[in-house]
């Protein structure tokens, strides 16, 4: 993870170089766009470079949870850059579109805009590899803005081709906005991701089935409930109820309770995982978060042996 924020910034700050001569020869809004947005990836890359420093910091005294919640929260701040970089490129593009200005050496501009897919689609290849292993917030929402980076600038070598070989200057200023309407996009999806993991909802359902079929398939488990799980970082929690034989020892449903919770971390690797033992035929108030036994032992919930 803390090579994938290097590898990030790294790219960005080759990418601000390149762009910037080419602007400078070129004149071209759409290439400033591009330009624009990779000043604010540099700076959201080196915000993830300290928010996974933070995420990775082993649980401590004040933080038993860990630390992992720094991730989403530098993904409110990417979602901010990109937000405000969209609208600063909408507002630049209107202006052109009214005062439509020449494009210069546009070639040059598309040997840059070569170059710097060339360097996002590696950049992205590893930061997809290193989010499949760690799970990361910030790592993905950094991949996608990434990725969205490769079709802005495809968009901005299509609108240099139409400016250098026509009077079609509108092409540029017209892609501009093209290009601040996907970032927007960007930034919302970025947005909605860090709140996801910021409000602790809960694994994708497919995850949630799988949980509880690993628990139910342990031949000596009659049934599992209460399942809660979120994401905090590259930390996964998960905690559920496992409803077991009342008859059973203390120790061989501790046994039972270990064995279930192995198999998930086989599912899971490095989920912290909290199990709870209830005894068969206990039912549950929610809201009143106490227990009520379904025996007809006794009518007031508690069995004769011990009462």
């Amino acid at each position: 993870m803390r090579l994938a924020t290097y590898a990030a910034v790294t790219t960005a700050c080759t990418l601000i170089l390149v762009k910037m001569v080419a602007w400078s020869l070129t004149g071209s809004l759409s290439l400033l766009s591009t330009l624009v947005d990779s000043v604010l990836d540099a700076a959201a890359s080196l915000l993830n470079v300290f928010a996974v420093r933070v995420a990775l910091e082993p649980a401590d005294h004040d933080h038993r949870f860990g630390h992992g919640k720094a991730e989403p929260l530098a993904g409110l701040a990417q979602a901010a850059f990109i937000g405000g970089s969209a609208l600063f490129l909408t507002g630049e593009a209107v202006s052109r579109l009214l005062h439509p200005e020449p494009v210069e050496h546009s070639g040059v501009g598309i040997g840059i805009m070569v170059l710097s897919i060339i360097l996002s689609l590696a950049l992205v290849t590893f930061q997809r590899f290193v989010v499949r292993r760690t799970g990361s917030v910030a790592i993905q929402a950094e991949s996608l803005n990434y990725a969205g980076d490769v079709l802005v600038n495809v968009g901005v070598i299509v609108s240099l081709v139409l400016v250098s070989r026509g009077d079609m200057n509108w092409a540029d200023p017209a892609f501009t906005i093209v290009i601040a309407g996907y970032l927007l996009f960007n930034a919302w999806r970025v947005l909605r991701h860090s709140l996801n993991y910021l409000m602790d909802r809960e694994f994708d359902e497919s995850d949630r089935l799988r949980i509880l079929d690993i628990a139910r398939s342990h031949d000596q488990v009659m049934n599992a409930h209460e399942l809660r799980t979120r994401s905090s970082g590259p930390h996964r929690f998960i905690q559920l109820h496992l409803e077991m034989d009342r008859d059973l020892t203390l120790w061989a449903a501790h046994v039972i309770a270990e064995q279930v919770e192995t198999r998930i971390h086989e599912a899971f690797p490095g989920a912290d995982i909290l199990i709870h033992q209830d005894p068969s035929g206990l039912a549950e108030d929610h809201e009143q978060g106490s227990y009520i036994d379904g025996s007809a032992d006794d009518p007031q919930g508690v069995p004769k042996e011990m009462a």
